[in-house]
Parts: C-alpha cells; structure tokens; sequence
C-alpha cells in the first residue's frame, strides 16, 4: 500500500501518518511544497521514533509524483466525491491520495480522476475528518480488504493466556 500526501502543512499530522505507514508497512509519498521541514521537531514527537523506519519519498510536484510512479493505482480521498471510500476495491499496491489540511486536492486534479475519488461519510455540517484520521480510516479498510497481508493478526497478555 501507498499514501501520497499532497502538499501536506501540519507536521504532526504528517508524523502521525508515518507511524501509521510503518505499523502497517506502507510506504508514504510526500509531494512539495511541505508545510514543514522533514527535521521539524513535531515530526518527528508525532512520529515517536518510528520516523527513521518509515518508507518515504518526497517529490517536487504532482506531476514528478506521476513521472516516478508510471501507472499507479491512484485513489483520492476528497469531500467531494460520489463514491464512499468502503465501496472500491483497493488493489494492494494501490497509491491513495489526501490533499492538504486546509484546502483539499485541488479540483483540476480531482477532475483527471473522477472514478477513483472517494469520501468518508460524515454527519450533518462537518467538513472533514483530521487528516490523520481520515488517512488511517480509508487505509485500514484497503488493508483489511487485502486480509491485513503480513500483518500480526493475533494479540498477547504477557502474562495471561486468552481464554
């Protein structure tokens, strides 16, 4: 699995996302501009210290992303779309993308992908889910339609045995 953050601007969401990706071993594509430095302190407390464990790449735009990534299974998570992020079929190598906390992926780039935009349901007037959140909702749903692939599936007490 893939998450690409497009022009992410907060550094603890962007911390908080990267542990996600090493938890569940995806690798994390950052497209520029940044909101942040990569050695920004709250990166990295976001990121505990997973941050040095964490499959990153960072581009110069969108279209160096795409230049890099030739074919990509790309879905993009927007408020905007007709589709609920439960209803597609994520292929595992899929590449699924956020846009920054403030404004979202830009229309002119949701247009070229209209059939693979999806949404997380929402009640009432909110916007949006934190970025974090929403990119840990939509990911574990594609990992758990790919039945969580070399993931530790069974917990443990220390000292006690599950009955």
């Amino acid at each position: 699995m893939n998450i690409v953050l497009y022009e992410p601007e907060m550094p603890a969401n962007t911390g908080n996302i990267g542990r996600t990706c090493v938890a569940t071993g995806t690798r994390l594509h950052l497209i520029e501009p940044l909101g942040f430095k990569l050695n920004e302190k709250q990166l990295k407390r976001a990121g505990l210290d997973y941050w040095d464990k964490l499959d990153v790449t960072v581009y110069s735009d969108f279209s160096d992303f795409l230049e890099k990534n030739p074919g990509a299974k790309l879905y993009m998570a927007t408020t905007k779309a007709p589709n609920v992020y439960t209803d597609i079929s994520y292929e595992p190598d899929c590449y699924i993308m956020f846009g920054p906390e403030s404004r979202g992926i830009p229309e002119e780039i949701l247009v070229e992908h209209q059939e693979t935009c999806v949404r997380i349901p929402m009640w009432g007037e909110i916007r949006s889910l934190n970025l974090s959140n929403s990119v840990a909702v939509i990911l574990y749903e594609a990992l758990r339609q790919n039945g969580f692939d070399q993931m530790t599936l069974e917990g443990h007490l220390r000292n006690y045995q599950w009955k």
